[in-house]
C-alpha cells in the first residue's frame, strides 16, 4: 500500500497491519515524495519555526549519524562517523563521552553543509540516542568524570542478582516496567557512585551530574540538564505512574535526585542552541527528544494503539503502542514510555534483544572473518543450508524474553566441513530467530498473532536477512521507503514540537519500500527453530554467579 495508513486494521509488531498492494519496489532514500505536505501550524509546544530545516542526531552505539530534512520531511543531507568502543574487562563496554559529543558535532556541521544550509537556516534539531547508556560529568566545567557506561555492561550482573535475592525486583517491576537487569542505567550509576573516588560527594553536592546520552548531547548544544520520559524511562529510576523521578528508588540506588536531569516533554523546546555548539546556529530550539527505539516507533507513524515495528541496529527492538495508560507488564516484556507531548505520555511494549547487528560487527572486528558487513549477505547466499551450525549471539547476555544476563555467546554444530561462510551465515540466522522469540512474546502478552513485520534500521538492506525473516516468521516482512526511521522520528518530533507542522502529517509519511513474502515450508521452518531452541538452551547460565 502506498500513501496514507490504513487506520482500524489490527498493528501488533512492526506496525503490523494488514497490507495490500503490488511487488516490492525500493526507493533511494531522499529521492521519492514523501507524502508529507508542509503547514506552519503554531500549537504553542514549542517555538514555531521558519522555512529553515530540521536535522536528526541519531547518536548510537557503534557511531553518529545526522541527517537533514526539509519541511516535506525529504532528505536533503547526512553525515556519519563511527565511534570507538573500549573493552577494559570481560563483559564491561564504555565510551568516551568526549567522543560522543566531538564526533556528533562534528557529523551535524557535516551534515549541514551536505544539506547546503546557510547560517540561521536550521529551524530545529531533533534528537534520539542509545538508552541507558550513562555519562556522569562536572556541570561548572563540562568535564566527562568517567567513561560513559554503555547498555550492553554487564558489571552489575551481580549487583542485580542481590537486589532480587533480597526482594526489591516486585518494587521495580511496578514502579518503571523494567526488570531488574544490568541492562539499565541504574545500577551503573550506583557503581559509578561507590567506585569512582569522591563521586557520590560531588553528586550530592551538586559538583556532578548523570545523564543518559540525550542529556549529555543537551547539555552540550544547550547548557541545559534535560531530558524526556522516553529515556528517563530506561533508568530504573522514574516512575511510570507519576511521571518523574521515584524517591524510593533513588534511595535504594543511592542517587541524589539532584544529580539528575530534569525531564521535560519529549516535542516541545527542551533548550536552545547557544555558545557556538553548532556555529551559525546559535538560538535553534531542540525540540523533540526520544530514545532510539521510541524515535523509530514515531518514525514509523506508530500513532495508535496496536501498532509496533521491529529496529535492527547493534541489538534490535520490538515496540508496540500501548496508549496513553502505563500497560501491565507481562512476563519477558517491557513497559517504557513512548514519548511525552505536554502533559500526556505515550507508552509502549517492548521486548529487547541486545546483539543482532553488533554479531556481525565482531565477526568484521573480532574475528576478522569479513572485511566489510555487507560481505555477510553473499557468505550466506553461498550456502543452500546452514548444516546444522547456530551461532546464539549472547556477548552480553541475553534480553527479552530470557532475561539471562549469566548467557554468554555459543557456536554449536561446528565440523571440519564449517567455514567462515556458515559462520556468517550463522549470525544473520541469528538475528532472525531472536526476533521470532521477542515477536511470539509480544503475542503471547497481547493474545493477538502478527499479520505483517514492519521493519527498519540498517539490517534492512540486506535482502537474504529479510527474506530469511519472513521465512521463519511465516508472515511478511515490509520495510519502509526511508528505513532510517530513527533519525526520522527525531525530525518529526522536532517538526511537530517546534510548531513546523502538525502531528496528523506524520501518519502521512510512511511508504512502503520492499516487501519479503514467506516462502518456506512448515516443516523447514520448524526444524531450524528447534535447533535455534537448542543451541540456545547451551548458552543460558554459562557464567556461574
Amino acid at each position: 500500500m502506498r500513501g496514507r495508513r490504513s487506520v482500524g486494521v489490527l498493528d501488533l509488531v512492526g506496525c503490523m497491519m494488514r497490507i495490500t498492494g503490488g511487488p516490492a519496489h525500493r526507493h533511494p532514500v531522499g529521492t521519492s515524495p514523501t507524502g508529507l505536505r508542509h503547514t506552519v501550524e503554531r500549537r504553542g509546544a514549542g517555538v514555531g519555526c521558519g522555512p529553515g530545516m530540521l536535522l536528526a542526531i541519531d547518536q548510537g552505539t557503534t557511531g553518529s549519524t545526522c541527517l537533514v530534512f526539509d519541511h516535506e520531511a525529504r532528505l536533503v543531507g547526512r553525515a556519519y562517523r563511527e565511534l570507538e568502543q573500549h573493552f577494559p574487562r570481560p563483559g564491561r563496554v564504555e565510551h568516551d563521552p568526549r567522543e560522543i559529543w566531538e564526533t556528533t558535532r562534528a557529523v551535524a556541521r557535516e551534515a549541514l553543509a551536505d544539506a547546503g544550509v546557510a547560517d540561521g537556516g536550521l529551524s530545529a534539531i531533533g534528537i534520539t540516542n542509545q538508552r541507558e547508556t550513562i555519562c556522569v560529568w562536572d556541570p561548572a566545567t563540562g568535564e566527562p568524570l568517567h567513561r560513559a557506561i554503555v547498555w550492553q555492561d554487564r558489571r552489575t550482573a551481580d549487583r542485580c542478582a542481590d537486589l532480587r535475592d533480597a526482594g526489591h525486583e516486585p518494587l521495580v517491576r511496578e514502579r518503571t516496567g523494567l526488570v531488574l537487569d544490568p541492562y539499565f542505567s541504574a545500577t551503573k550509576i550506583e557503581w559509578l557512585l561507590r567506585e569512582v573516588d569522591g563521586l557520590a560527594e560531588r553528586a550530592r553536592d551538586g559538583r556532578a551530574v548523570f545523564g543518559t546520552v540525550d542529556s549529555w548531547l543537551i547539555w552540550n548544544l544547550t547548557r541545559e540538564h534535560a531530558t524526556d520520559p522516553s529515556n528517563a524511562s530506561r533508568t530504573m529510576l522514574y516512575d511510570l505512574r507519576t511521571g518523574d523521578w521515584d524517591g524510593e528508588l533513588l534511595d535504594l540506588f543511592g542517587v541524589p535526585e539532584r544529580s539528575l536531569p530534569e525531564v521535560r516533554p519529549s516535542m516541545g523546546t527542551l533548550g536552545v542552541t547557544t555558545g557556538g555548539a553548532l556555529p551559525g546556529h546559535d538560538g535553534v530550539p531542540v525540540a523533540g527528544v526520544a530514545g532510539d527505539q521510541q524515535a523509530a516507533l514515531y518514525g514509523q507513524a506508530c500513532l495508535d494503539p496496536g501498532m509496533g515495528k521491529n529496529t535492527y541496529g547493534t541489538g534490535s527492538f520490538v515496540l508496540v503502542n500501548a496508549g496513553d495508560a502505563p500497560p501491565a507488564v507481562p512476563p519477558g516484556l517491557l513497559a517504557t514510555v513512548a514519548w511525552g507531548i505536554g502533559q500526556r505520555r505515550f507508552f509502549a511494549l517492548e521486548a529487547a534483544i541486545f546483539v543482532t547487528g553488533a554479531a556481525i560487527q565482531w565477526l568484521r572486528d573480532g574475528l576478522g572473518i569479513i572485511g566489510d558487513a555487507r560481505e555477510s549477505q553473499a557468505l550466506a547466499a553461498s550456502l543452500d543450508g546452514n548444516d546444522g551450525v547456530y551461532f546464539v549471539p549472547a556477548l552480553t547476555g541475553l534480553g527479552s524474553p530470557h532475561w539471562d544476563p549469566y548467557a554468554r555467546g555459543t557456536i554449536v554444530g561446528l565440523t571440519r566441513g564449517t567455514g567462515r561462510a556458515h559462520l556468517a551465515r550463522a549470525a544473520l540466522e541469528a538475528i532472525a530467530y531472536q526476533t521470532v522469540d521477542a515477536v511470539r512474546a509480544v503475542e503471547a502478552a497481547t493474545g493477538d498473532p502478527i499479520t505483517v513485520l514492519k521493519a527498519d534500521g540498517g539490517a534492512t538492506a540486506n535482502a537474504w536477512l529479510m527474506q530469511f525473516q519472513a521465512d521463519m516468521l511465516g508472515v511478511p516482512v515490509v520495510v519502509p521507503d526511508v528505513a532510517e526511521t530513527t533519525a526520522l522520528g527525531a525530525a518529526l518530533m522536532a517538526g511537530v514540537g517546534s510548531g513546523c507542522f502538525p502531528q496528523a502529517h506524520v501518519t502521512e509519511l510512511w511508504r512502503e519500500g520492499a516487501r519479503y513474502e514467506p516462502r518456506m515450508g512448515e516443516d523447514e521452518r520448524a526444524t531450524l527453530l528447534h535447533g535455534w531452541s537448542r543451541a540456545l538452551d547451551r548458552s543460558k547460565g554459562w557464567i556461574e554467579p
